[in-house]
């Protein structure tokens, strides 16, 4: 979309970084006909790690699912590396790049033994494809780890992110300044503050899965 236009404003919601992907110059002062906010999505990729650690402290070899085609989940890869080098765990990269593939990866995953899925954030392919991968972890008996909470909702295992809803109800506001006149280039770009943190119960049932205590106190949604 920046590429078609540089002069009608555009308005994006939930992407990660996009200072280092070229969108904008900085958060505070976007620079361009883009604003909005952005995710902080490769940030908490070590804290999602910890938290699917406490869940599946078994798990010596966790599958990653990732978009081969999103240069987010490429600068992102690098990250989650040095975290599970830390926790003395290691990751399988199992990369799609259309839907078609996903049987497939999930297939070389259970082949491989992983004890845990850790499926890559911000990417509208993987959240299209939320009932798909879902239904094949549960096929397989896999714990599902997630960044967002309709993963859960939909029976995935677990997921620790932003509230998508409300960071696309904030988009409206940028909207509405902008209809008054407001340049997007000095509108800064906003982070979320506040992280949610959904259990499925149910699954973790049916997974014979253990979720400690400690975690269900955490948790701001379980799923019964």
């Amino acid at each position: 979309m920046k590429e078609a236009t540089s002069s009608t404003p555009i308005v994006m919601v939930a992407v990660s970084d996009p200072v280092r992907q070229g969108m904008i110059a900085s958060l505070a002062k976007p620079g361009t006909n883009v604003t909005g906010t952005s995710s902080q999505a490769e940030e908490l990729l070590a804290k999602r790690l910890e938290l699917l650690e406490a869940l599946v402290p078994k798990s010596t070899t966790i599958a990653v699912l990732s978009n081969a085609n999103n240069p987010v989940h490429a600068l992102g890869w690098e990250r989650l590396e040095r975290a599970a080098k830390e926790m003395n765990r290691s990751l399988m990269k199992v990369d799609i790049k259309t839907s078609n593939e996903l049987p497939a990866a999930i297939d070389a995953a259970v082949r491989a033994q992983a004890g845990a899925l850790f499926v890559m954030p911000d990417d509208p392919m993987m959240f299209n494809l939320r009932p798909q991968i879902v239904e094949l972890a549960a096929k397989y008996r896999i714990p599902d780890f997630y960044w967002a909470s309709q993963f859960a909702e939909s029976g995935g295992l677990m997921s620790y992110g932003e509230n998508l809803r409300g960071s696309y109800r904030g988009a409206a506001a940028y909207v509405e300044k902008i209809k008054k006149g407001a340049n997007p280039a000095y509108l800064p770009v906003e982070q979320p503050t506040r992280f949610e943190l959904v259990i499925n119960l149910k699954t973790a049932k049916v997974l014979g899965v253990t979720v400690p205590q400690s975690l269900l106190m955490r948790a701001d949604d379980v799923i019964q």
